[in-house]
């Protein structure tokens, strides 16, 4: 085909040679699996590098979180936000709070499905508006989920910074509080974000089980107590981000 860029093509197959499988590849082992030449899965690998979606270490090359961006740009853009956008709205109703679903790019969680019931946050939220993750409920979701090695990369990279007196700003301490996370399956942030914004949060994972995306209920602290938000929020978030991988599923089936 004339439209056919061929370099497009194989530098996509060299980040598709990675894999739950085999995350770290020699360049011998990207040449194989894409039957590219030694000299051209080089290229693609050094071009990659510079472009900031693949890093090495000795012989082994690994993907970047930043190839986040690539499925972010598949989820905001159809699957993900018409999916959610009618369980957030029956959630929504049902506790009389904000919902929200955010996906994980790079240092920050991106907003892609919101139903908002009042403004309680200074900053209006509208669908891709961008907060930091490690200060966010669904923003630590969706960290708890990075395999160790990513997890690692985004903890040395991180800016850290109090954006209000509760706010953990410790690597070691945020690394504790996502083992927490990761033994619960949800996280709560209790004013970490914004003085007197609380806000619960589950995964959304794919068929494979791998977290996608997040759900959450964010409320106010003045009239939620965190008692409450775990007893009367989380059953009808964690029921929601259900009926959302459902749906996901049989999406994913009825394209397959």
């Amino acid at each position: 085909m004339v439209d056919h860029v061929q370099s497009l093509a194989r530098g996509l197959a060299v980040i598709r040679a990675f894999s739950a499988t085999a995350p770290e590849l020699t360049l011998s082992e990207v040449a194989r699996a894409t039957d590219l030449s030694r000299a051209a899965a080089r290229r693609f690998l050094i071009t990659l590098t510079d472009l900031g979606y693949v890093r090495t270490e000795g012989r082994l090359f690994s993907l970047t979180p930043r190839v986040l961006e690539l499925g972010y740009a598949y989820l905001s853009s159809l699957s993900l936000p018409e999916v959610a956008d009618p369980h957030l709205e029956r959630l929504a109703a049902e506790v009389h709070e904000s919902a929200s679903v955010a996906v994980l790019d790079g240092q920050e969680v991106v907003y892609v499905a919101r139903v908002a019931t009042a403004r309680i946050m200074r900053v209006t939220i509208n669908i891709g508006t961008r907060f930091p993750a490690y200060c966010t409920s669904m923003g630590r979701v969706l960290l708890a989920a990075l395999p160790p090695e990513r997890l690692d990369a985004y903890l040395e990279a991180a800016d850290l910074r109090g954006l209000t007196a509760s706010t953990i700003t410790e690597p070691d301490a945020l690394r504790a509080e996502l083992e927490q996370v990761r033994e619960h399956g949800w996280a709560m942030v209790d004013q970490e974000l914004e003085e007197g914004l609380r806000s619960i949060a589950a995964p959304i994972r794919d068929r494979s089980g791998q977290a996608v995306a997040a759900v959450n209920v964010s409320t106010h602290a003045s009239r939620t107590t965190l008692q409450r938000v775990r007893d009367d929020l989380l059953p009808p978030l964690q029921a929601t981000a259900a009926r959302i991988e459902a749906d996901l599923a049989t999406l994913s089936v009825a394209r397959a």
